[in-house]
């Protein structure tokens, strides 16, 4: 009772975003110190590579800290967190480009300051959210604004395999082959093609460090 009461309890939810955010953000390090461990789709990591080759942020710092806007806003009002796009997408890409992009680049190549940085960012979204939903009324809210938001990115996500296969040839052969078959075999299955692609992608891809 008292481990459920724990875990129920307001001041226990910044606690698991900041370990979440921890872990993310340390993951993001290790990749922009040895290219590997981001933890996201392929075609994301790709803005934040871009940049990182490049020197322009702009695209991987506007697409995810926008998710991760439009999430945070979201978390009070329907009762989710969505981890993948607010956090594995705008705290773990969004956030790294913006520091990268603003000359941080230390905060980010420390792996150990880059999970205390993590854990604050968790820390901080957590209690936003909290106070948030302390703060707007419960009774009459409407949370159909972002039902559609919810429901409009799982939309777009159908219209992303193409880009993702294209990320996934420009990795490598193996990887985008992978890519194209699991498109292939989820669209004859009538399943999402992003669903798909990622799969190949990451099976082939895998096959090729063996190889």
């Amino acid at each position: 009772m008292q481990k459920q009461t724990l875990f129920l309890s307001n001041w226990i939810f910044p606690v698991l975003v900041g370990l979440l955010c921890a872990a993310i953000v340390g993951a993001t390090s290790m990749y922009i110190n040895f290219n590997i461990g981001a933890l996201n789709e392929i075609f994301i990591v790709q803005l934040l590579d871009a940049g990182l080759k490049t020197g322009d942020y702009a695209a991987a710092a506007g697409f995810a800290a926008g998710f991760l806007i439009a999430r945070v806003l979201e978390g009070p009002l329907v009762g989710l967190l969505d981890i993948g796009g607010a956090l594995m997408t705008g705290v773990g890409i969004g956030i790294p480009a913006i520091l990268l992009a603003s000359g941080y680049m230390f905060l980010l190549q420390d792996f150990y300051i880059s999970v205390g940085l993590g854990l604050l960012i968790g820390l901080l979204i957590g209690l936003i959210i909290i106070v948030i939903r302390k703060v707007i009324p419960e009774e009459g809210l409407s949370t159909s604004g972002t039902d559609i938001m919810m429901g409009a990115g799982n939309a777009l996500g159908r219209f992303l395999g193409p880009l993702i296969i294209l990320s996934a040839i420009n990795y490598g052969m193996l990887t985008g082959l992978g890519a194209i078959l699991g498109a292939g075999l989820f669209v004859y299955f009538k399943k999402s093609i992003i669903g798909g692609t990622i799969l190949g992608a990451m099976i082939f891809g895998a096959i090729g460090i063996y190889i």
